[in-house]
């Protein structure tokens, strides 16, 4: 198959719509199957990535609505120029918005089937920063985005009801893949624990992510402030100063990465991610996969990913008292041993071959579905 995948997020910005883009060209070189990819420009763009070939078209710098510092790419017909000469089988869309809504109009016209990925909760985003007007327009335009594609898939229940609600039919459900090799329980690391804490008797709370506001990561000050309870928070992002300011006693230790980032995961005992908006959430699973119950909100896609009481909590992360009380739960539990074996059996299975798998069985299914199609439109 010929598979062009349009982004609206790519290298060098590294975030969730990245990764997932990056799994999918590896799994397409894997199985022998041809890509193109178009993002827009900006910074250090790769011109190929895992043997695919990567185009740009050109972008504008979005503040407050799209994530900070990302650019969003422009509708030209560059673009069509681009997909003509390539004629892909499918075209894959990933998180659509003004490129993504093009994309699937210049799909139309090549009479190409269109897939899209739902991942970036941009009116929640917009919402959170004051933006309550833009908030409802913005969720109605991404649900006719979504409306124009073929098939939709989504990382959630929450977010296959939500894009129902807006009238998006032919919407699946396809969860994120995670590294249990590299996410495991035994990259546990003592003595990064004693660094953290050389008394060796505080509880240690992590959070693992992009340090924005929206992530509400200022919602964890009140765990700082305790004296029996050491919080890690790992990431670089706008709002890092703040929060330094804010939780003197937090040890913040900037953007990780591979090994070093999987030993920290590990080493935690507990993860908390307080963001209501996300749509799935992959620092969760990279976290239930070493071995690390987590504590996530009742909204978006990490409470899909929590057994509450099982392998975390999932409680109003903004309310202080909800989240005192499941820290003092976990503290007093004497199986604190299952619930890290719970968690990493919890999403063992889920590796990123397993679901980008069903993923290949959505392009088969849409490229069988057009042929039938323009079969018939012939006849």
């Amino acid at each position: 198959m010929k598979i062009a995948v349009v982004t609206e997020s790519f290298l060098p910005q590294v975030n969730g719509v990245t990764n997932s883009v990056l799994r999918v060209l590896e799994t397409l070189r894997d199985h022998g199957h041809e890509a193109l990819v178009i993002a827009p420009e900006g910074g250090d763009v790769p011109r190929e990535y895992a043997g695919h070939r990567v185009k740009t078209i050109n972008s504008l710098q979005v503040q407050n609505v799209l994530p900070v510092g990302m650019p969003m790419g422009l509708p030209s017909r560059k673009l069509l120029h681009i997909l003509d000469g390539f004629a892909p089988d499918v075209l894959h869309i990933a998180s659509p918005f003004a490129l993504g809504a093009y994309t699937s109009r210049i799909a139309k016209r090549l009479k190409v089937p269109t897939l899209s990925v739902y991942q970036t909760d941009i009116a929640g985003f917009a919402k959170h920063y004051g933006m309550n007007l833009a908030h409802g327009a913005l969720r109605k335009m991404v649900g006719k985005i979504h409306a124009q594609t073929d098939r939709t898939l989504a990382p959630s229940t929450s977010a296959c009801r939500e894009l129902s609600e807006q009238g998006v039919e032919n919407v699946h459900l396809w969860r994120r893949g995670v590294n249990t090799e590299l996410f495991n329980p035994s990259a546990y690391e003592s003595s990064l624990r004693k660094i953290w804490d050389p008394t060796g008797k505080k509880l240690i709370v992590g959070y693992i992510g992009r340090l924005a506001n929206e992530k509400r990561i200022y919602d964890l000050r009140f765990l700082a402030q305790d004296p029996t309870i050491q919080v890690v928070i790992t990431g670089e992002g706008p709002a890092r100063a703040k929060l330094e300011k804010e939780m003197p006693d937090a040890i913040f230790l900037g953007f990780k990465s591979g090994n070093e980032l999987a030993r920290i995961y590990a080493s935690l005992d507990i993860f908390v991610h307080p963001g209501p908006n996300e749509t799935f959430c992959q620092a969760v699973q990279e976290a239930l996969a070493s071995g690390t119950p987590c504590i996530v909100p009742t909204t978006g896609g990490p409470c899909d990913l929590v057994t509450h009481g099982i392998t975390g909590y999932v409680i109003n992360t903004h309310r202080s008292d909800e989240l005192e009380a499941a820290i003092i739960h976990f503290k007093l539990r004497n199986d604190r041993a299952k619930m890290r074996e719970d968690a990493r059996s919890s999403v063992e299975m889920r590796t990123w071959k397993y679901v980008n798998d069903q993923l290949l069985n959505h392009y088969q299914e849409l490229l069988q579905a057009n042929q039938i199609n323009l079969k018939g439109s012939v006849a």
